[in-house]
């Protein structure tokens, strides 16, 4: 039997200051080594300051995954030497006097399949280490201290994962989730980072670290877990260490042993007081939680009866829901979910194109009106959304700059329909036997007048000449 956890270190990206000092958490905007101050390198006599707004984001992830919260938390040393670790321990939380941690025992569904959430810590992001050089004579290592400090928040999960798919899928949902709470943009570089460990039943258990990508966890798994069933097959020990991903050749490879918990010598970090969490403080939090991603897909099926496959689309994601929200009503919210789902999101398919974008929800409100009321085709108000899209001109300079507006005089239409019926003798011989035939010949029509005219009075004017009605 096949084990997989894993250890999820996801950056609270939307707080302003870092865990314990006043820098930013933002340190992706800064040169090298600028955005640091004596508590992040850790200089004698620093002493660190809890940022309170990150235990409240963590509070809201531990709640968000149905964790257990305890009345008191408590921060530790974790002590490791490392480049980018300035003072040699970074500061955590562990489960020493019971549980101390922001949350544990929690749980989340993937396909039918309940993943366990052991603990979710609340912890400090270390430096990031930077190589040079083209080859092993010539590499060098850098260390940028800029991202020591940001605030970090550790999901760890029990090893219930049967399989490296339902890893991807678990990581797919906790982004969403994350998105969805405002507590952290997973697609920022670095943001989000989850290490896997594999064990097969009986054997010691291997941990996989430094793979950049979701995409990438799921092979090096896939790989971690042929490579062992191939060591036990041969009645070789499965030695119990860290591996990396080598992504040129697409294998783990050994990096160190593995360390134990007894080797990082935990003690109570002495200058930060035990924190008690109140019922009450609590209470506020969850009221002031975004509503869930399940909550949102159901209320779009239920209320608005957009089809349940465009609701689990629209709703996991924020951007997009928070669109949908601000532009819809009672009357066009079906219109306006099959707009952003169908052409939108193909046309903002990047975070540049997101942050870029001159559409309003004013416009997205005219455009599904403007089709519900047939001024425009859902054909013509594809051509509408890219001009806005590229432009923010208003719907009715681009109509009227494009001429997108509907054909719906009967008597022009009419005339046109005498066009194709003309064109079309072999479809006309047909009709007989092949009713269906008279879409064809609405599309032809369509196609004719640029998709401005319209369907509906297109189809019952030609049955009516062709004596189908």
């Amino acid at each position: 039997m096949t084990k997989i956890g894993l250890e999820i270190h996801c950056q609270l990206t939307n707080l302003e200051s870092k865990l314990f000092c006043s820098c930013k958490a933002n340190y992706r905007e800064f040169s090298p080594n600028v955005n640091i101050c004596p508590i992040c390198i850790g200089l004698p006599g620093s002493l660190p300051m809890l940022n309170q707004k990150a235990i409240e984001k963590a509070a809201i992830i531990s709640m968000a995954l149905n964790c257990k919260t305890p009345k008191k938390i408590a921060f530790f040393r974790k002590n490791y030497f490392y480049p980018d670790l300035p003072k040699n321990f970074q500061i955590t939380q562990y489960d020493a006097y019971g549980p101390t941690s922001i949350g544990y025992d929690g749980k989340i569904t993937v396909e039918g399949k309940e993943i366990r959430i052991r603990r979710i810590q609340i912890e400090e992001d270390p430096g990031r280490l930077i190589y040079e050089g083209t080859s092993e004579k010539t590499q060098i290592t850098l260390v940028d201290y800029n991202r020591a400090g940001t605030p970090l928040v550790e999901i760890v999960t029990e090893p219930d994962f049967e399989n490296p798919k339902q890893v991807r899928l678990f990581l797919n949902i906790l982004v969403d989730l994350l998105t969805n709470l405002s507590v952290s943009d997973p697609t920022l570089e670095g943001a989000l980072r989850a290490d896997g460990n594999v064990s097969l039943e009986g054997g010691n258990k291997v941990e996989i670290k430094n793979v950049t990508s979701f995409h990438d966890l799921e092979k090096a798994i896939h790989f971690e877990i042929t490579r062992q069933q191939s060591l036990v097959e041969r009645g070789i020990e499965i030695i119990s260490e860290t591996r990396q991903w080598d992504d040129r050749r697409k294998i783990t490879v050994s990096a160190r042993a593995k360390e134990e918990e007894s080797d990082y010598r935990y003690f109570l970090e002495g200058d930060i007081p035990w924190i008690k969490l109140s019922q009450e403080h609590f209470n506020k939090l969850k009221e002031k939680m975004p509503e869930s991603i399940s909550s949102k897909r159901d209320r779009y099926v239920n209320q608005y009866a957009i089809p349940g496959q465009v609701a689990d689309i629209l709703s996991s994601d924020k951007f997009f829901a928070d669109l949908f929200e601000k532009s819809h009503d009672d009357l066009n919210a079906k219109e306006i979910a099959n707009i952003i789902t169908t052409d939108l999101m193909g046309f903002v398919d990047t975070r540049e194109k997101r942050e870029g974008l001159k559409l309003t929800s004013q416009h997205l409100t005219e455009l599904a009106n403007a089709i519900i009321s047939n001024k425009i085709s859902r054909t013509s108000a594809k051509i509408a959304l890219q001009e806005i899209v590229n432009t923010g001109k208003p719907l009715s300079e681009i109509i009227s700059e494009k001429d997108l507006g509907n054909v719906s005089d009967e008597s022009e239409i009419t005339e046109i329909i005498d066009e194709v019926i003309n064109e079309e003798s072999n479809a006309i011989k047909e009709i007989k036997e092949k009713p269906e035939t008279v879409n064809f010949l609405v599309g032809q029509v369509m196609k004719k007048t640029r998709g401005k005219a319209n369907p509906s009075t297109t189809l019952t004017i030609l049955k009516k000449k062709l004596g189908l009605s």
